[in-house]
């Protein structure tokens, strides 16, 4: 049984751990490692590849977030970060390998929904907009020794984002993050030899999962 001196100080010390949860104007700011996984569906290469089409490989790169709250439970997220794809031939173009690669900027805007904000574990759920641009893209030398000099072109793209996470305490003011994310990227690959076009629809609908470590401020 504790005695009441103990019991006080272990009841002071216990008051006095603070969780790193925000409240309506705080800032979270969360650096991540995470894997872009398109779910690819493409189409045919039109109109001089019908048996044609291509697959667009994962990436896993850093990804940087600020989190800004509007309420105790209502939050909105900007997410940063960019993300190389190569882009391989199949069906008919499959010999080829990789057949070209390009550059993604998706910033995702969300609205987050924290189910328990004063907790040390608080999961979340959000919904928002995806802008995808395309650059960098690249012809690779395996198309071009196949169908002469070739310039490659993606649409930029717009989409819904669906994402779910949890923050858990570490102290304080740090805290770990998990964090997977459902992206609506479609964009149309514009292929250009010599004044001669093929297009390709994509529908890339990227999962991206992260784990990383988040400050409040």
């Amino acid at each position: 049984m504790l005695t009441m001196p103990v019991a006080v100080v272990s009841f002071a010390a216990l008051a006095s751990l603070s969780t790193a949860h925000a409240g309506e104007g705080d800032w979270l700011v969360r650096a991540r490692v995470i894997g872009v996984m398109p779910s690819d569906d493409a189409g045919s290469v039109e109109p001089a590849f019908p048996g044609g089409t291509v697959s667009v490989d994962d990436a896993w790169v850093p990804e940087l977030d600020f989190t800004y709250f509007v309420t105790d439970r209502l939050g909105l997220e900007l997410i940063l970060a960019t993300s190389p794809h190569d882009i391989s031939g199949e069906g008919d173009l499959a010999a080829l390998g990789t057949v070209a690669d390009t550059m993604a900027l998706p910033p995702t805007l969300t609205l987050q929904y924290h189910f328990n904000p004063a907790g040390k574990l608080r999961p979340y759920a959000g919904v928002g907009l995806n802008y995808t641009m395309f650059y960098n893209e690249d012809a690779s030398s395996s198309l071009e020794n196949a169908i002469g000099d070739t310039s490659i072109s993606l649409d930029d793209s717009f989409g819904l984002a669906l994402q779910a996470g949890v923050d858990v305490d570490l102290n304080e003011t740090w805290f770990l993050n998990a964090d997977v994310k459902y992206i609506d990227i479609n964009t149309t690959a514009k292929l250009n030899t010599g004044g001669s076009i093929n297009t390709v629809d994509v529908d890339l609908d990227p999962v991206v999962a992260g784990i990383g470590i988040g400050r409040r401020f």
